[in-house]
């Protein structure tokens, strides 16, 4: 008998969430990030450019999601874009356009009435920032990330 009520609540929670579910991990989300971090990775929000902890930050190390703590990006492939957001050429475990074995996903983003491709984290779909094709060579990309998404944890960069 207890397993039959394990099995059914283990096939209720498959389900698509529900409005109330929803709204139970917003209010977890809100419980784990500040406010200005909640509305940065969970409501698609920027923080004003110039403003980040990690902009000017020079130390070797990998930036984390600052919401599950997947690796997303290394010291190694940080850049100064002179745009007033960390930026970084490519992904951590990318190969070159090869995305496969990262942290990160793309997604066409049309809310400011132009086309630009949204980064998000692919562990819990947190809202990173912007990657665009004027970044330098080789890679070509520019990945505008912004700080409140990101946790950094000095080491190799590696």
């Amino acid at each position: 008998m207890v397993f039959k009520i394990i099995f059914l609540h283990l096939i209720e929670d498959t389900c698509s969430l529900t409005k109330p579910a929803q709204a139970t991990v917003a209010t977890d989300w809100k419980k784990k990030l500040t406010p200005e971090q909640f509305y940065v990775t969970r409501e698609k929000g920027t923080e004003p450019p110039f403003s980040g902890i990690y902009l000017n930050n020079t130390e070797s190390g990998i930036y984390y999601c600052v919401c599950c703590n997947a690796p997303l990006f290394s010291s190694e492939k940080k850049y100064n874009s002179g745009t007033g957001w960390p930026s970084f050429t490519e992904a951590y475990g990318a190969c070159g356009r090869d995305e496969s074995n990262t942290n990160i996903m793309r997604r066409p983003d049309n809310s400011l009435g132009s086309t630009r491709t949204e980064v998000i984290c692919k562990q819990c779909d947190a809202h990173l920032g912007h990657v665009f094709d004027d970044g330098p060579t080789p890679s070509g990309q520019r990945f505008c990330i912004n700080s409140l998404s990101l946790n950094f944890k000095p080491g190799s960069g590696q």
